[in-house]
């Protein structure tokens, strides 16, 4: 318990209730208007997808293309579940519905495609992102093209900044743990870590199941921001989005994810009015930046409570 009592964990927790209780201020004081809510709901659930797809290619070195496939299957699983029961307790119970479905996708389709690598990974994933969509778009559960409309609203900040926080922590230390080092071993030098006795595919696995069930979580926190979930919602333009944070904060570095959705969804803001040219100004500015920053806003590195100063207290001597 001594060593979860230190300065940089004590600093951690009030920065982070610092921030929950000044949005909170400013949503109640409607300082934060409803367009800017919304648009902070959507930095919220692309940090947990970023974060997500972080895990399989910045700390495994996986690239997966299929993203958004399992993003649609908690969303779906949620809003199957809202429209019968449009309670937080049914949203829970998507939520879990969807983490399950995702980690039994997951599972089937890890085993064989993760012994591929490089290009063909990336056309595999895609192409099981593209059969989920097909299912989705053709079950009558789901709605069919036309998807799940009237979904009730139940996002909240306390419920976003609970569950980004929830997979801050979570995605930390599983790029901390045991199995994460093994996954960095994997990504740094995949024949290297296979002589020093690492299965390989079993550790490339597991990171895509933990990546796959934080995005079906994402996904149900999607579907009741959003009104309204759609199989045509979930493409390949969706997983190309996730990927350009990872890409544009830093291959491995969860903060740099997170710093990268903040600027991404402020450009978004900056940019509204200009509806003709944003995408064009939009690509611009990552063309730009993976000029003058090809390996990322942070690269590998973290931001952290290390880069603070590290006072040290001197007891004085007593005189003898």
């Amino acid at each position: 318990m001594k060593n979860y009592l230190n300065k940089r964990n004590l600093i951690t927790l009030v920065v982070v209730g610092l921030i929950f209780f000044a949005i909170q201020f400013m949503i109640k004081e409607r300082i934060i208007t409803a367009y800017m809510r919304s648009n902070l709901y959507w930095i919220g659930i692309y940090i947990i997808l970023g974060l997500s797809l972080n895990m399989i290619i910045g700390i495994t070195g996986q690239l997966s293309l299929g993203h958004a496939g399992f993003m649609s299957i908690g969303a779906f699983a949620a809003a199957v579940v809202l429209k019968t029961n449009p309670t937080m307790t049914g949203l829970y119970i998507g939520i879990g519905i969807g983490v399950l479905i995702s980690l039994a996708v997951s599972f089937v389709v890890a085993v064989p495609t993760l012994r591929l690598k490089g290009d063909y990974l990336a056309i595999a994933t895609l192409g099981v992102a593209e059969i989920i969509r097909i299912v989705l778009n053709n079950l009558g559960i789901t709605g069919g093209a036309s998807g799940i409309s009237n979904i009730k609203m139940l996002m909240s900040w306390p419920l976003l900044y609970t569950f980004v926080i929830l997979t801050i922590f979570l995605t930390h230390n599983f790029k901390n743990s045991a199995i994460g080092r093994a996954c960095i071993s994997i990504k740094e030098d995949e024949i290297a870590a296979e002589a020093m006795g690492i299965n390989t595919t079993k550790y490339k696995v597991i990171a895509f199941m933990f990546g796959a069930a934080l995005a079906a979580m994402a996904g149900s926190l999607f579907s009741t921001t959003y009104y309204i979930v759609k199989p045509d919602s979930f493409g390949v333009n969706t997983s190309i989005n996730i990927l350009i944070l990872v890409v544009f904060g830093g291959m491995g570095s969860l903060s740099g994810t997170i710093i990268a959705t903040f600027i991404i969804g402020f450009v978004n803001i900056v940019l509204q009015p200009y509806a003709e040219i944003r995408m064009i100004l939009y690509a611009l500015i990552l063309i730009i930046v993976m000029i003058f920053r090809p390996q990322g806003l942070l690269g590998s590195q973290e931001l952290s409570t290390k880069l603070l100063p590290n006072f040290k207290w001197k007891r004085k001597e007593k005189s003898s």
